[in-house]
């Protein structure tokens, strides 16, 4: 057996495994999700959610038996072994302390498809339940079967700019877990809402690094486009909307490519956030904005269009979704906050709602691990001082080309892809920005070029020969990686003691700071704490871009080696 199993690339975990072999000698793992629960509801109009007490209070939560099933589905798609030795993936689920009789909700007609997949034991089955796991586990297995998929290989890990294109054609991605799934039920029933009594409705989605923003998004823009709204024949008239071009261009080449569909087509479902000015009211049945951190006031490419890009969006449509993470604003243009969005709501008369992701699917599912940046980089103290029992491997290198040469290695595994990031304090050579040979970045005898111009920016996350470049914030926010190595310019040094920042040292074609020089001027301080943030936040979001691993080199020696020292789990006495 195996208690509190944690699934692959997340941070959930399985309450208990039961391995051997069934009655044909198959390998077979049965899972058990268990719920304490005592009462529970069925919740209309929302697909697997149920209604229970949690955490002081009643609240909105998955149905058991679709959380055993999705637990499957996860370990199923992450682990090699299981494919590879055809072990049997069991799951169930096993409410103790809930009496079938009060409880008749729970076996609802529209439980049905998870009750089939996963059966759902209560209190008094506990026989029922004896005979369940002994018609599946006949014979022990002393623990191959459990040692088998704890210690095999994970399967690449699955990412969104190569299945968005699967999704599009009705072909399942990934499985919505728990408080994503509980977001993607109420997401779709404020939009239905809106479509029918015409009540503005905002819903703010906060979620970290890796908690599944970007995948949340584009399952909510298949399922609405598919939705049938009242007095309608078809789906709604929806978007995906980012600031960043990055992933919408990874995107328009994955469902470009092989015709899937026309460009035309394409660009009208995933758009900018300055296309908005001058919209008529209500155009959209719902915007999904992602990235809403990296939201401007201004629209245009001199910044002087429209009012506010947040107003503007919320303006054009009756339901407007905005997936943040306050922590990944790296411009001094950025104003996307959780305060902006709700003062414009209240300005456009509509309603807001606010969810929060706390799954972690990135960073091989260690929440730790983003505690322990935070901590590292000075951006807010927390209880991960170090690396220790993070299940997630960081490595210190000591020279740029070590940095690169691992990056290439990582790249070089079957079905992996890693990439080189860099802060933006090298400037951008116009001659060499379709030539890889001119190296912007210069590093002694080492140098490399940024990602060439001569494509989209989404060629950089594809293209087979983009490790021999750099990517900067601009051409990896909102996209994932296996592997990132990160190179850490002269803009964060290690000077006695502490970390300091310094916006000189950004390169001058970064537009990142553009302003700062006039703010220093009048107001030296707000300047000073604005560039400060902006620069902990690049690196916290270049470093949380590898699912597996990271791998940094910094410019400053002294940096490179406090960064050694955090990742050696020594703790010292600072300053």
């Amino acid at each position: 057996v195996a208690v509190e199993y944690r699934l692959p690339l997340t941070s959930k975990r399985i309450d208990f495994l039961i391995s051997g072999h069934n009655r044909d000698k198959e390998e077979t793992v049965v899972i058990v999700e268990l719920k304490g629960w005592e009462k529970a509801e069925a919740v209309s109009g929302k697909d697997a959610i149920v209604r229970t007490a949690l955490g002081g209070g009643i609240r909105e939560t998955v149905h058991p038996s679709y959380q055993a099933f999705t637990y499957a589905e996860v370990l199923r798609d992450y682990s090699e072994a299981v494919e590879t030795r055809n072990i049997q993936l069991i799951p169930c689920a096993y409410l103790y302390n809930c009496h079938r009789d009060e409880n008749k909700d729970l076996e609802a007609h529209q439980y049905l498809p998870y009750l089939n997949k996963a059966p759902m034991f209560m209190e008094g089955d506990v026989r029922m339940l004896s005979n369940f796991v002994s018609q599946n586990i006949r014979y022990g297995d002393v623990p191959e079967v459990l040692n088998a998929i704890d210690m095999g290989k994970l399967r690449p890990s699955k990412q969104l700019q190569n299945e968005v294109a699967n999704m599009l054609k009705g072909i399942p991605a990934f499985q919505l877990l728990d408080d994503q799934k509980i977001a993607f039920e109420e997401i779709q029933a404020a939009s239905r809402a809106s479509q029918v009594d015409g009540q503005k409705r905002t819903i703010i989605v906060n979620g970290g690094p890796g908690t599944g923003k970007s995948v949340l998004a584009i399952n909510l823009l298949v399922a609405l486009l598919n939705a049938q709204t009242k007095g309608s024949l078809g789906g709604q008239c929806v978007a995906y909307v980012s600031k960043n071009a990055a992933p919408r261009d990874v995107f328009t080449q994955r469902l470009t490519e092989n015709r899937t569909l026309k460009k035309t087509s394409v660009k009208a479902l995933f758009m900018g956030s300055g296309q908005f000015v001058g919209a008529s009211p209500n155009a959209y049945d719902t915007l999904i904005i992602d990235e809403a951190h990296r939201l401007n006031e201004k629209s245009g490419m001199f910044s002087n269009l429209g009012e506010n890009q947040i107003k503007e969006m919320i303006e054009a449509s009756r339901c407007s979704v905005f997936f943040i993470d306050e922590s990944q604003r790296v411009t001094t243009r950025d104003i996307g906050s959780v305060e902006e969005i709700r003062k414009w709501a209240k300005h456009c008369g509509s309603a807001v709602t606010e969810l929060t992701l706390a799954s972690q699917f990135r960073c091989n599912g260690s929440d730790g691990y983003l505690a322990w940046l935070d901590d590292v980089l000075g951006i807010r103290p927390t209880a991960n001082p170090t690396l220790e029992d993070l299940d997630y491997q960081v490595t210190v290198c000591d020279s740029p080309l070590e940095l690169h040469q691992w990056v290439k290695a990582k790249n070089a595994l079957p079905n992996k892809n890693a990439r080189l990031l860099a802060g933006y304090c090298w400037n951008w050579i116009s001659d060499g920005k379709n030539n890889s040979a001119v190296h912007d970045i210069q590093i002694g005898d080492w140098g490399i070029s940024w990602n060439l111009a001569s494509g989209s920016m989404g060629d950089y996350a594809l293209s087979e020969t983009s490790v021999n470049e750099a990517g900067c914030i601009h051409t990896c926010q909102g996209l994932e990686f296996d592997y990132a190595g990160v190179l850490i310019g002269p803009d964060l040094r290690y000077e006695d003691g502490d970390l300091v920042t310094d916006a000189y040292a950004r390169a001058r074609t970064d537009q990142s700071m553009k302003g700062i020089k006039k703010m220093m001027k009048e107001d030296p301080i707000k300047a000073k704490a604005l560039a400060d943030e902006i620069i902990r936040n690049t690196y916290r979001t270049l470093m949380s871009r590898g699912m597996k691993a990271c791998a940094i080199y910094c410019v400053d020696p002294e940096l490179n080696a406090y960064f050694k020292r955090r990742v050696a789990k020594i703790m010292e006495v600072e300053g």
